[in-house]
């Protein structure tokens, strides 16, 4: 008997060492070389670069493969590249587009486990690979660190499925020496009464009642950039539920908050926006026949249009004479709380990549308050961690979308954003072209429709 299992001993000892019947060596365990494809729009690789050559200080064996593509081919390009399999392991999605790529998408692992270089002995030194296992951000540490837009549109169902670099907030933009010019010097800070004489005195028609020059960029759809964010922020900041917890739209009907009291808030919000595009109203200045209100805004025709801070670069670029300010977009006089609007774009992994651990490793690394700023001082970008708001504030380009981050929303517009957005488009049409005063009617059936790209 004991001759047997020494024989057997034997066998096991030439098995092991022959590599029959163990396990291979991981990928992390041997620092095999691999290549992260991560894609993009509208950043180049250069913002990358410093963030990329740290990363590689630290996992040599990891190669970033960096690719920007047109925001116009970005959908398409995505969707054709994961039904062939070739998609990239990390991608950028909008902060609508959550739950519409939701399948498509890894979350974020309890843990990554990375190789590290490190350099050992003491007379002849030398670099040896060293594995480290490091815990990945909760949800704590996502609602600490981050603003809390970021937590709302990234954690679905307790899981994490993307991070930001930047969030960015819709601001006022003024022309101030169209302001000069109406004798206006206290700019407007509330959607009220003066709010409105001032737009008064910024709009020029001539004697046939055409718009030479617009108060402000407010009342229309599609010759106004980002009419939807300023329509949903509208009602917000008034009191609107634009969707409920469990995904029901509800922005048409009156919040408990209100009942009794004969007041819709998203009724009066939608009112309010489509007076300016409404020619029986005072405050009438805008119409589908003017121009796009950013190239209004640039000619020197517009006094004030909203916007986000990606669009300052371009003003400047293509008037750098205009003399214009950036102030914090206006809110509800008397409410307690001010109600901003976010607009960015998540880093996320793809549920396909073979290096999902890589991946998340990566976007944790570059999102870092530690590395973060690199991109932001490239790109001018309004920061989504807290810890760097303050040092944006007094920034003459970024302070105030930076300012404003913290009170910053969004709300989900379904699996097809696009849609809800044209939607939308389609209820302010309706309601400018309405002579039955039938505004609720159209709010209610065209919320339904937004509802069908949610369900």
């Amino acid at each position: 008997m004991k001759k047997k299992i020494i024989a057997l001993s034997l066998v096991f000892v030439f098995l092991l060492t022959a590599g029959i019947g163990c396990k291979q060596p991981s990928m992390q365990e041997t620092a095999t070389p691999i290549t992260l494809n991560y894609w993009r729009v509208f950043d180049g690789r250069d913002n990358f670069a410093e963030i990329i050559s740290k990363y590689n200080e630290q996992h040599p064996y990891v190669t970033i493969n960096y690719r920007m593509l047109r925001s116009d081919e970005y959908e398409e390009a995505l969707l054709n590249a994961f039904a062939e399999d070739r998609g990239p392991d990390i991608f950028s999605i909008h902060n609508t587009w959550v739950r519409k790529y939701e399948s498509k998408l890894e979350p974020m692992p309890p843990q990554t486990t990375m190789i590290f270089p490190v350099l050992q002995g003491t007379i002849k030194k030398e670099v040896v690979p060293e594995k480290r296992v490091m815990a990945s951000l909760t949800l704590k540490d996502l609602k600490q660190n981050f603003a809390d837009v970021v937590y709302a549109d990234a954690v679905v169902n307790n899981q994490i499925y993307g991070l930001p670099l930047s969030v960015d907030t819709l601001a006022m933009y003024y022309n101030q020496d169209l302001f000069d010019q109406a004798g206006i010097t206290d700019l407007p800070r509330y959607w009220n009464r003066d709010f409105q004489q001032a737009v008064k005195k910024l709009t020029k028609q001539d004697l046939k009642g055409n718009i030479l020059q617009s108060g402000i960029a407010l009342g229309g759809s599609e010759n106004i950039d980002r009419y939807s964010d300023i329509l949903s922020v509208l009602m917000m900041q008034n009191g609107a539920v634009m969707m409920s917890d469990a995904g029901q739209v509800l922005f048409q009907t009156i919040p408990a908050i209100f009942q009794g009291q004969g007041y819709n808030p998203g009724l009066m919000a939608l009112r309010f926006y489509t007076d300016f595009a409404n020619p029986i109203k005072e405050v009438y200045c805008w119409n589908n026949d003017l121009e796009n209100s950013l190239d209004m805004f640039v000619s020197g025709k517009l006094a004030i249009m909203l916007g986000y801070s990606y669009q300052l670069p371009i003003i400047k670029s293509r008037a750098p004479k205009l003399n214009f300010l950036v102030e914090p977009l206006p809110q509800i006089e008397g409410a307690t709380v001010p109600i901003n609007m976010a607009n960015y774009w998540l880093e996320v992994v793809s549920k396909k990549s073979p290096y999902k651990n890589e991946a998340w490793n990566f976007i944790q690394f570059m999102t870092s308050a530690e590395n973060a700023g690199s991109y932001l001082s490239k790109t001018k970008k309004p920061t989504a961690l807290r810890s760097l708001i303050n040092s944006q504030k007094d920034d003459l380009d970024i302070g105030v979308f930076a300012s404003q981050v913290l009170t910053s929303k969004s709300w989900y517009r379904g699996k097809n954003a696009a849609l809800a957005e044209s939607f939308v488009a389609d209820m302010i049409e309706a309601v400018l072209s309405d002579v039955e005063d039938k505004t609720i009617e159209i709010m209610s059936l065209y919320a339904n429709r937004i509802q069908q790209t949610v369900n």
